[in-house]
């Protein structure tokens, strides 16, 4: 199918049994609401758990075959991706429904809405064009299925007015809280047992209570009864919420959306894009791809303070002081990886502010024209996310968040601030002269 081409609804076609990426695309502007991608892995209908959806919450499926990459802005729009590895989905899998959902409006409000399916070698295999929604907040816009061996992409476009929790309960997800005014479903568990029926088991390991060592051999009793088995943990329920930090409202809470505890994962994605017109130059003048720098400024409650970046291989560490590791240095920007910190939230105590910024280390003289989101995913709460407004200046170096200890609390503060280096200034001098780190500073490479 060529890239020109678009399927009409209820139409199908054959899709290569390999890596595919689906690309969940709409025009952004002001007023235009967010939208989300989703899959659910299906078995005659429903999913097998709730492990077979697969959203920003739950990024992932076990088996590799579905993973949610992320979004990017780019000059013509906003897109959301997935990425899915037909060869690996589980023989007991026979679907793969792909959705939409709208958050802060109705679909009637998205422009330009279209899904779209490309091949490792970025040729369109399959692409809907979804037109005239009106109330919906939700689409299940495509769908791969098994036919004879082979897999096949079907144009759906099927709306619902329920949004994200509407669709995923109608495939047999259980969801934690409702939204859009839903009416909580009633509980799936039977009622509890009279006070006479022994307490279930404790649902984690308790200490034994200490007890005369028993003879060696021990008289012959009639066996006890057996007790019935204690009743299985209820699933815990899929969380669907998430925030968007905006100039309006600027700052969350961590604890407040649950991610008190283990790793909060930092990620920041950006559009790889060659020869483009920066701040008075090329970016790059075609010598590569531009080359981005994650980083973090950190001062710890007893008055530490350093920097985590790739210049000179201050990687950091999660399991000791800062607490703070830079996974890695990614140079192209892809959706797939981008850039990523992981913070230790179960040392949050050894915190007292992190500034997480960005450097242009190479191939670009500015962050003009670039499209990039930043995604705040803690391990137990909601994501945090916000894109990055157009640059307007000469600037090589953007604060993105500052994360301030308040009282135990991490509070996220959204900063999208650019800045611009002085002249013989490097961009590490300028952020921290910026918010007073007050930090000494040599020349350093990777």
């Amino acid at each position: 199918m060529g890239a020109d081409m678009t399927m009409s609804k209820g139409s199908n076609t054959p899709v290569p049994t390999t890596a595919l990426r689906v690309q969940l695309g709409w025009r952004g502007g002001p007023g235009v609401p967010d939208a989300d991608a989703s899959a659910l892995l299906l078995a005659a209908g429903k999913v097998r758990s709730d492990a077979d959806f697969v959203f920003y919450n739950q990024p992932a499926h076990t088996s590799g075959a579905v993973r949610h990459e992320g979004k990017q802005r780019t000059a013509d729009g906003i897109t959301d991706t997935l990425s899915v590895d037909l060869a690996r989905v589980e023989s007991g899998i026979d679907r793969i429904v792909l959705a939409a959902s709208a958050d802060g409006g109705p679909f009637g409000r998205v422009p330009g809405l279209y899904i779209q399916v490309t091949d490792g070698s970025g040729t369109v295999v399959a692409r809907f064009d979804s037109t005239g929604a009106t109330v919906e907040t939700a689409f299940v816009l495509g769908e791969f299925y098994r036919r004879q061996g082979a897999w096949k992409f079907r144009a759906v476009g099927q709306g619902y007015d329920s949004g994200l929790e509407g669709l995923a309960t109608d495939f047999g997800i259980t969801v934690d809280e409702p939204r859009h005014g839903a009416v909580p479903r009633p509980p799936q568990t039977p009622p509890a047992a009279p006070p006479t029926t022994p307490p279930p088991a404790p649902l984690w390991p308790q200490p034994a209570p200490d007890v005369p060592t028993p003879p060696a051999t021990l008289p012959a009793f009639p066996a006890a009864p057996s007790s019935p088995p204690p009743p299985a943990a209820p699933p815990v329920p899929v969380r669907l919420s998430k925030v968007t930090l905006t100039k309006a409202a600027p700052a969350v809470s961590l604890a407040k959306q649950g991610g008190t505890s283990g790793a909060l994962r930092v990620n920041l994605n950006w559009e790889v894009r060659k020869q483009l017109q920066g701040w008075g130059g090329r970016w790059g003048g075609g010598q590569g791809d531009v080359d981005l720098d994650l980083c973090a400024l950190y001062e710890l409650t007893d008055g530490r303070k350093g920097v985590v970046q790739a210049l000179g291989n201050a990687f950091g560490s999660v399991d000791r002081a800062p607490y703070i590791h830079l996974d890695g240095d990614d140079r192209t920007g892809a959706v797939s990886n981008g850039e990523n910190l992981t913070v230790n939230l179960d040392r949050t105590h050894e915190f007292r502010r992190i500034l997480v910024f960005v450097t242009v280390y190479a191939g670009a003289t500015s962050f003009a024209d670039l499209h990039a989101t930043v995604t705040l995913r803690p391990e137990h709460g909601a994501p945090i996310e916000f894109s990055l407004d157009e640059c307007t200046v000469p600037s090589t170096v953007c604060a993105l968040a500052l994360i301030t200890n308040t009282g135990g609390d991490l509070l996220v503060q959204r900063e999208a601030r650019y800045l611009v280096p002085e002249r013989g200034v490097s961009p590490q001098r300028t952020v921290d002269r910026a918010y007073g780190w007050g930090m000494n500073w040599t020349p350093g490479r990777k």
